[in-house]
This record gives C-alpha cells, structure tokens and sequence, in this order.
C-alpha cells in the first residue's frame, strides 16, 4: 500500500503522497476534494527538474502538515545545500507555503516547478474510471492560474494563486529563484475551491459559517468542541491515546451541509466525507454521552430527507430514511441515485433507536415532539415497505438493479451475506440483525408514544407487535443444534446460516431470549469469530471467509463497541471486558486511530493486528469506538433523572477516571477500577 499524507477540515481534505505530491490516479482518491469533486488531481514540485525526499513529516493535527524536504532520493543523501520546507493547511481552501532554505555561503540560483492540473473527477469515477463529459479549460491571470469546468449547469472552479512572481502556463507555475549565503525565499499558494449553485452563485459563501475558515478558527473549533467533552484520566495509556485522537478525529470530521446548513459529522476519509443515515446514526450514539449537542443535527438532517414518495431509482419509500447524500456531478445528473439515495433496511429502525436514546440521556423533550409525525413514518415503514413479503419480518431488494445496492444491511458489500458453505442466497433477504432493530424501534417507539404523544393504544400496540416479533424471530432464525441465529432467511423462508458477527447486534437490540443469551456470547468470544484483536465479521470456518475480505472475515472496530455494548446489556461483563481491552490494544498498532477495519488474522499468528488496504482511517465510527467502550466498562446508564454508573474494568486496566459526563442530570463523575464485578455505584 502506498503510503499517504491526509488532512481534512469537515468535507474538504487533500491526499498526497509523503513528498507533498498529487499524481493522478484512479484507483485510490489522491487530491483536492470537496464536496465529492476532486479540485486538484496534480500538484507536483521540483527543483531544478528533480523531485524532492521529505527528511521529516510533521502531520499531528488534522487539518495542516509539514514536510522537511531536500532534493535527491533517500539512498544517495548527501549534506544538501539546499532544503525546501512545504507548510500546508485547509480549511474550505487549501494553502501551501514553500519556503527554499540555502545552507552554502554563496548564492544560489534555482528553478522550483509545481505542476497544476485537475481533472474535477467525482469521487464515483474515480471508483469506476469514467470519462468527464464536460470540458476544462485554463485562464491565466496575474499571479494566479484558474481552472474552470462546466458540463451544462455544473460549474466548479479551483483558482491558484501565488504571492511570489511566477512564470504561469496552463499546467503550473515556474519560480527561478535567487537567494542569498544562509537566506531563505518563500511564496504563500491558495487554492480556492469554487462551487457555483444553479443562479451562479458560490454556494460556499452562502454557508453560515463562510467557505474558508483560517488555521486559526479551525484550531479553536476543535479545541472547544474537546474542552466540551468529559475528561478522561486512567492508568491505562492506549486507553487515555485513543480518547484523545477519537475526540480530534470527531472534530475534524465535521461538515457544513449545503442543504440545511448544519454541522455534521462525515463517515470516513476518503470515500464516505458525507452524511451517511446508518454510519451518523452509530456514530451518534457512540458519541451521545460525551457530546450529546452534535446528534441533534444528524436527527434534523435525516428527518428533513426522509422518503416522501416511491423511486425506484433512488430506492425511495414514504418514511425512509436515507443511507447517502452527495453533492458531486454524477448525482446532479442522476447517474447515480445518490441525491440523496435510500437503499439502506436498517438506517430507518435505527432513527427511532436513537432519538429515543437522545432523549433518555438529554431530557430534550421538545425534539421528539417536534418529529412525533417523521417518527411514526419510519415505524409505519417498517410494516408496509419494509416487509416486502408480508410475513412480519423487514426485507430489502433493491428497486434499482443498475445502480442501487444489492445488500442493504450495514455489510453492503456484493458477497457479505452467505449460507455457512459459501453459496449466496436469492433476494429478497432478511437478515437477522434488523429484525433486531425493527424490535428495539418499537420498544422505543412505544416509550415515546406514551410518555410524549399522549398515544397509550399506540404504544400498547407496538409493544404488543415487538413481543410477537421476538417470539417469531427466536423460532424461525435460531439454529439449535449450532446454538446461535442464522444470518438471514431467504425468500423461502430458510435460513442463511452463516456463523457471523451480526448476532452480536442481537443482544444490542434485545430481541434473544434470555436463555439464549450465553450461547450467543459464547459463539461471540469463541475461536471461530473472536481472533485475540476482536470479533470477526465472518466465522473462520465458513465458506467465504477470508481474514483480509471486506466483511467475511475482517474484524470491525465500531461492529465490536456495539457487540461490546450488547455483551454488557445481557450481564456478560467480563466479556464485554475482553472485547473493550482488544480493541484498545490494537489501537496501539494505530497511534491511537482504529482504522475502519483491519485483518482477522489470529493475534498469536501476527503479533499485532494487520492493516485492511483500502479501510478508511479516519472514519467516524471508528473513532467513537473508544467512546462507547468507556461506556460499557464504566456502566454508564440513563435512568430517569439520574446516570447509573456500574463499572466492570478489564483486568490490568487499572483506574479510569471520567469527570463531567453531560445529560439531563447535569455533569457528574464516575470512576473504575480493575476489580470484583459484583460491587456497585450509583451516580446522580
């Protein structure tokens, strides 16, 4: 894998390699992006015709890095005389500061390049290699190079600029420099990304917070936003990293919506920087009991883009909820569906899983009467469009076969969903983990009907349709003689009996039967799905899977802290524990940053847990892992007016300290350490 360079502020963020450089490419997203459009597809410096080595790479923060460069490869370094410092920083634009360094006692005379190009690809086609329709066209301009594509309505821009003079052609900018015994030369790059709205204006700038936001706000932003959020002290150092880089994670992730405005949190660098309806939701409640002000914004959006009408295109039904938005040119034009695009079975259940949770633990009563009716949508939904088969369990099919998504479940991927020898089954599919959710939702739903909406037969009925739907579910998807739940029923009502994580989201939800539940966390913590570094997404020995496969075999850090919180809901503590302590270690491996997913090798075969190629890193439910494993092994636990704090600690771990957990309680304290399971402590 090649090595790259990310920085990212919100939606926008750039990819280089470890010079400094973009190079175009179509396999992986390098470049300028925002807004899913690659402003910048080539930006490449030379001196004197010879690419440059960066000595040193300073990238601590999010949104700016530093490269210490001289020229020369590496394997023949010789005392340079010459060294070039490239700053950079983002925010809305993109600025780059080059400063050339001379270490001789006589001048020197130098020709410093940096090639310019963009292709304005959507991220779509870079996945895919498609041909651009419109065209893109160069003007040069006193200190400045602009890049302009059109295709009809759809007008980006990137306007490069400089504030040393330089020779400036179609494709770059040239800057013959002389500098002094021991001087140094500098010129400051902007690059601002344009985004042109149907009336011709520049949408950025209607933003209510502006387009380009400086080094300086951008730092401020963040540090306020982790001053917010409870602080951690804890014996346990990868714990206390991981917090710390969750918390700067979270907050470079945010995004300004073109739609509502608002402050969302992106899915994960470089594919998903846009508002996902599962992956916001997760990572929401990930998020809650440390920052409980950034869901509200995620609820709104997701509200205010719920399915009103049937397209099949966009696989959209009245009161779904949506599974991707994007801004880029293949969705403007509807050759993707993503405008927004429906096609996920689960994100709907899990609106009312977490509205709900958002008020137990905010008492923000007023937003769940304010979405009473969005509210009954997604529930309807689940017994009309979300049962295609009538048979009381929610299903998903595609509408769309040319560009829809054939999985709908949170694995979306082609072949995530299998009988245990491999075969794949027909469509529709139900899998387990969304009943699961549809139970949770009408639990919820109910608890809001009554205590809200002054609706008793309403919620009496949906507690009476949840009991039903955990009876059913526990006779048609339990495997008795395996001990653990199918992964999905087929259209004829058999089970897909792959052994998966995915009954891990079964005790999350609450829907196994009590005598059950050991089974389950047995199969969970057993050889064939736990590797040492977490639960694998696929058991090992079943037909498809494969350590280093998408989902059938790699371990996922977000499907553990949900597994995690499961373990913890049915009393499996200690289980829980090793799970929480896992993930942790692994995140060692990853200064810190558990990545989207990594391999399931075996933790005696590798030592330490082996990067997935292509895992997004940073991805939003990734980074609210550590979150939600503080807590489960703190215990954390709205009830009423009150936090019931419980901690059940790893052993080893010793102290975890967390002082000003918010909610409607106010701020209180809770503290744990490694010790006997059964005592217990209350908070108010």
């Amino acid at each position: 894998m090649r090595e790259q360079v990310s920085i990212l502020d919100g939606n926008t963020f750039l990819v280089s390699d470890r010079r400094g450089n973009i190079e175009p490419s179509f396999d992986f997203p390098t470049g300028l992006f925002s807004f899913d459009t690659r402003f910048i597809s080539t930006w490449v410096l030379t001196l004197n015709g010879e690419k440059l080595h960066a000595l040193s790479i300073d990238d601590a923060q999010s949104y700016r890095t530093r490269f210490f460069m001289v020229p020369g490869e590496p394997t023949h370094y010789l005392d340079a005389k010459v060294s070039v410092i490239r700053s950079r920083s983002i925010g809305g634009s993109f600025d780059e500061e080059l400063t050339l360094l001379n270490h001789a006692e006589q001048d020197v005379e130098l020709t410093l390049r940096l090639d310019i190009g963009s292709d304005f690809a959507d991220l779509f086609e870079i996945k895919h290699d498609r041909r651009k329709k419109g065209r893109t066209t160069p003007t040069v301009g006193e200190n400045e190079l602009r890049l302009t594509y059109r295709r009809e309505g759809f007008h980006r821009e990137a306007v490069i600029s400089t504030t040393a003079p330089a020779d400036i052609d179609g494709s770059g900018m040239t800057f013959r420099v002389r500098v002094g015994p021991h001087g140094e030369w500098t010129t400051r790059l902007h690059i601002a990304t344009i985004i042109f709205g149907a009336r011709g204006e520049d949408i950025r700038a209607t933003l209510p917070l502006g387009g380009n936001r400086s080094v300086a706000t951008i730092r401020a932003e963040q540090n306020e936003l982790i001053a917010r959020a409870p602080k951690l002290g804890c014996d346990c150092e990868p714990l206390a990293g991981a917090y710390r880089r969750s918390l700067n994670d979270l907050a470079a992730l945010r995004y300004e919506s073109i739609a509502l405005g608002v402050r969302l949190l992106a899915a994960g660098l470089p594919w998903f920087m846009t508002l996902f309806g599962r992956d916001s939701i997760f990572t929401s409640l990930q998020v809650l009991p440390f920052l409980p002000e950034l869901v509200p914004p995620t609820i709104l959006m997701l509200a205010g883009l719920q399915g009103s009408r049937l397209d099949d295109f966009r696989d959209e039904e009245p009161g779904k909820i949506l599974h991707e938005l994007r801004y880029g040119e293949t969705a403007g034009f509807g050759e993707q569906p993503h405008s927004p695009y429906y096609g996920s079975a689960d994100s709907t259940a899990l609106f009312v899983i977490l509205l709900d949770e958002y008020e137990r633990w905010t008492g923000d009563s007023k937003l769940v009467r304010m979405l009473e009716h969005e509210t009954r949508a997604t529930l309807a939904w689940l017994d009309t469009y979300g049962d295609l088969l009538g048979n009381g369990y929610v299903w998903y099919m595609t509408r769309n076969p040319e560009t829809g998504l054939q999985n709908q479940c949170w694995k979306d991927s082609w072949d995530s969903i299998s009988y245990s020898d491999g075969r794949l089954p027909a469509f529709p599919r139900a899998t387990c983990e969304l009943q699961g959710y549809a139970y949770d939702a009408k639990l919820r739903g109910a608890r809001l009907a009554r205590t809200f909406w002054n609706d008793p037969a309403y919620a009496d009925r949906l507690e009476r349709e949840a009991a039903a739907l955990k009876e059913r579910f526990n006779r048609d998807f339990w495997i008795a003689d395996r001990e653990y739940y199918a992964l999905a029923l087929d259209p004829e009502g058999r089970q897909v009996d792959a052994l998966s994580s995915n009954i891990g989201h079964l005790l999350w939800s609450g829907i196994v039967d009590d005598s059950r539940a050991a089974a389950v966390a047995g199969q969970l913590l057993g050889p064939r799905l736990f590797s040492g570094w977490g639960v694998r997404t696929l058991g090992d020995d079943q037909g498809r899977y494969n350590p280093i496969g998408y989902h059938v075999g790699t371990v996922w850090p977000f499907d553990n802290s949900f597994i995690a919180w499961g373990l913890w809901k049915y009393g499996f503590r200690e289980e829980a524990g090793r799970i929480c302590e896992a993930m942790l270690s692994a995140s060692r491996y990853f200064q810190g940053r558990l990545p989207e997913a990594f391999a399931g090798y075996e933790r005696n075969l590798t030592d330490y847990p082996v990067q997935y190629p292509t895992a997004c890193s940073p991805q939003a439910w990734s980074a609210g892992t550590p979150l939600l494993l503080l807590r489960v092994m703190l215990g954390l636990e709205p009830q009423g007016e009150h936090l019931i704090i419980d901690p059940v600690l790893p052993h080893g771990m010793g102290r975890v300290e967390l002082l000003d957990i918010p909610g409607r309680w106010g701020r209180v304290d809770a503290l744990g350490r490694s010790r006997n399971p059964h005592d217990h402590q209350h908070g108010d």
